[in-house]
């Protein structure tokens, strides 16, 4: 087993299904057209573009025509959030999200309060990372044009009161994104009812291609192009469209709505004999985030006396890919802002694991992992001056 890899950074990334890459092969080669082009070879992808709209648009609730295709969930935030803050400028110019969002969205918000005047509120969250809502709505300002919030956490898999959000931003007249980049394909949503006007997607998170992701945009919501150009994507993002990533995107998702209940029975199985084994077997540790309203697939522990950085290295030369929160900011030496803003010290913050599950991992693998977790905590343990202090005074 040792020479086996066992990937649990799902949250970071997945595999392309052998399907998904099956579907997108031909537009690669053979059907290469255009799909702007009016003869055949391009007008036969136009149609393809329109059924992976179609498949995207089910799966949310809406219309085909209210989703637009991006190169990723970071673009998507960023147009959801650049835009809104220029067509409603005239009404305001004050903005709500929360602490614990994806840096896709903060350091928009920062961009906007540094280059273009714009006003952020950063609501705080429980130590579980749920918002506030109390604390939400007292943020609320007669200039405030847009919350966004994002559906479920990256690093500690909470999943926020999303409909409820929407509700308090619609009964003030304010728009309401949500980054669903982690949730989208791994739970169910439904735009309507949970009261969302823009909702960012990736395919890279749910077996699909990498460089292709989506914003939902509401019927009526008026905000304008992102990247400007030619008139694809019914005039609001230009450039020509990435016709296999589209293709790829549309049957990833087809296949995750299909077999999303059973993944989520089986993640949520899974994720919680893990959890319980290393919470019951390593001392001094901790679990991140709702052990009831987080992600099927998502695991987030703190190990006292530890540095995360050290446990990573170690987990992966057993063959086991972990991470110790968002894989966007791998390279920082800080601790993660998500764990600070649910109240953790920066000693424990810093011994985080982040463990997220896929359909293909079992529960002999969870057993290994957890051996191996355990020994390394022991040795790292083992060599800390705090931690024999520790020990000593208890």
């Amino acid at each position: 087993m040792d020479k086996k890899v066992i990937y649990l950074d799902h949250a970071a990334t997945t595999a392309t299904r052998p399907e998904v890459l099956e579907a997108m092969l031909p537009y690669f080669t053979e059907n290469y057209g255009n799909p702007s082009s009016i003869y055949e070879l391009g007008s036969k992808n136009k149609q393809i573009v329109t059924e992976s709209r179609e498949i995207i648009g089910k799966a949310l609730g809406t219309d085909a025509q209210n989703i637009y295709f991006t190169a990723g969930g970071s673009e998507a935030d960023n147009w959801a959030l650049v835009a809104a803050a220029e067509a409603f400028k005239n009404k305001g110019n004050h903005i709500i999200t929360s602490k614990i969002e994806h840096h896709a969205i903060l350091h928009t918000c920062e961009y906007l309060e540094k280059e273009r005047g714009f006003e952020v509120t950063y609501v705080d969250v429980d130590e579980h990372g749920i918002l506030k809502l109390d604390e939400l709505k007292k943020a609320i300002r007669p200039t405030t044009i847009l919350i966004t919030v994002m559906f479920a956490n990256n690093e500690i898999g909470t999943i926020q009161p999303v409909k409820e959000i929407g509700v308090i931003a619609h009964e003030h007249g304010i728009l309401f994104h949500t980054d669903a980049v982690q949730a989208f394909g791994q739970i169910p949503i439904d735009v309507d009812a949970m009261n969302i006007d823009m909702l960012s997607g990736s395919g890279h998170k749910l077996n699909g291609p990498k460089g292709i992701g989506f914003l939902y945009i509401r019927k009526g919501v008026k905000i304008r192009s992102f990247i400007h150009g030619g008139a694809q994507e019914r005039k609001r993002r230009a450039g020509t469209e990435n016709v296999p990533g589209i293709v790829g995107l549309g049957k990833a998702v087809e296949i995750a709505v299909r077999t999303m209940d059973e993944r989520i029975k089986k993640e949520t199985e899974l994720r919680d004999y893990l959890i319980g084994r290393i919470l019951k077997e390593i001392p001094y540790t901790r679990l991140n985030g709702d052990s009831e309203k987080r992600l099927p697939n998502n695991a987030n522990f703190s190990f006292q006396f530890i540095e995360g950085e050290s446990l990573l290295i170690m987990l992966d030369m057993a063959g086991i890919c972990g991470s110790s929160g968002s894989a966007c900011t791998s390279g920082s030496l800080d601790p993660s802002h998500v764990l600070l803003a649910i109240g953790l010290p920066h000693e424990i913050a810093h011994g985080s694991l982040r463990l997220t599950l896929g359909e293909d991992n079992t529960k002999e693998e969870m057993d290994y992992v957890v051996e191996k977790v355990k020994g390394i905590v022991e040795r790292l343990r083992s060599m800390s001056p705090l931690y024999e202090d520790f020990i000593k005074k208890n």
